[in-house]
């Protein structure tokens, strides 16, 4: 479980990746649910297996996977929000659906800040609750500020992703695209990729048809999030929020941030397939989706 916040932004040039949330889709969400400011901090669940024990009242929003959460007992449903008191216990289990939970409190976590987030990239020793970028451990305390009792609400079922699903997701042609053959472009187009077991924060390697590009290395270059580098053996690797900030592999083009964290979403034998997308259909995806976050009233009412 990790601190995440937008990600830390402006320091790519010295070496500093962004991290933040895996699955933007669900954090926007998370904190739209409770009326937050979009940069409010949260915590990432990976997989599962989290216990957690409130010492003030406050509000609660789960979205994202379906890791059977609980309160006191009680079955707790991903994409509702839930008013917490003093003293309940807040448990996950194992995956139903997804991989990666999000709990938002109502106003926010408050963490240490380092280079302006408190994302959490472990590789870098960067963020989390003290700022040296170590994930959650048993007894640490986060702090946010006690709230009064707010409506609760949750996400229409239209909204709310199908994890189960197997992924069929944009590329935007770019980096070294013209130099993949017409054949590979099709190869890799008409084929599916099977989510391998070497998947973390900083990359998902599939596996599929190989792919091959005509060049043998490129001179290093800038890496950006959901950018798909295919390295000798023909297997692409899709860059997440903890990549390294340059590298040498020549690269097929990129995914958008919504879909690079639909892809987040899903574990190992997970299918994937590609098609061909441009810059104006991933700007056009996240207006719909901003519309949507700054548009949406609760639900429902309730006590």
């Amino acid at each position: 479980a990790l601190l995440q916040d937008p990600g830390r932004y402006g320091y790519q040039h010295i070496g500093v990746t962004t991290g933040g949330p895996m699955d933007e889709h669900a954090f926007r969400w998370a904190n739209r649910l409770l009326d937050n400011p979009p940069e409010a901090a949260q915590i990432e669940i990976n997989i599962g297996k989290l216990s957690l024990l409130a010492h003030e009242d406050t509000c609660i929003a789960l979205t994202g996977a379906d890791l059977g959460a609980q309160i006191n007992g009680e079955a707790a449903a991903p994409w509702h929000t839930y008013q917490i008191h003093r003293g309940d216990h807040i448990e996950f289990g194992m995956p139903v659906a997804g991989l990666r939970a999000y709990l938002a409190v109502a106003g926010g976590l408050k963490p240490t800040v380092k280079l302006g987030s408190c994302a959490t990239v472990v590789r870098e020793g960067l963020g989390g609750l003290d700022g040296r970028g170590q994930k959650l451990a048993k007894g640490d305390c986060i702090g946010f500020d006690r709230s009064h009792p707010k409506t609760m609400t949750r996400l229409p079922a239209g909204e709310i992703p199908d994890y189960n699903q197997d992924l069929h997701i944009g590329v935007i042609p770019s980096y070294q695209y013209p130099h993949f053959s017409p054949g590979e472009r099709m190869k890799f187009f008409t084929g599916s990729y099977e989510v391998s077991q070497r998947i973390d924060r900083m990359g998902y390697r599939l596996t599929g048809d190989p792919i091959h590009s005509e060049l043998d290395g490129i001179i290093s270059e800038g890496i950006a999030y959901g950018a798909i580098q295919v390295p000798s053996d023909g297997q692409p690797i899709v860059l997440m929020k903890d990549r390294q900030t340059i590298g040498g592999y020549p690269k097929i083009g990129c995914l958008s941030t919504l879909d690079a964290g639909q892809l987040a979403q899903r574990g190992p034998g997970a299918l994937v397939r590609f098609y061909l997308s441009d810059v104006a259909d991933a700007e056009a995806q996240r207006a719909i989706f901003n519309h949507k976050l700054e548009r949406w009233k609760p639900l429902f009412p309730g006590p």
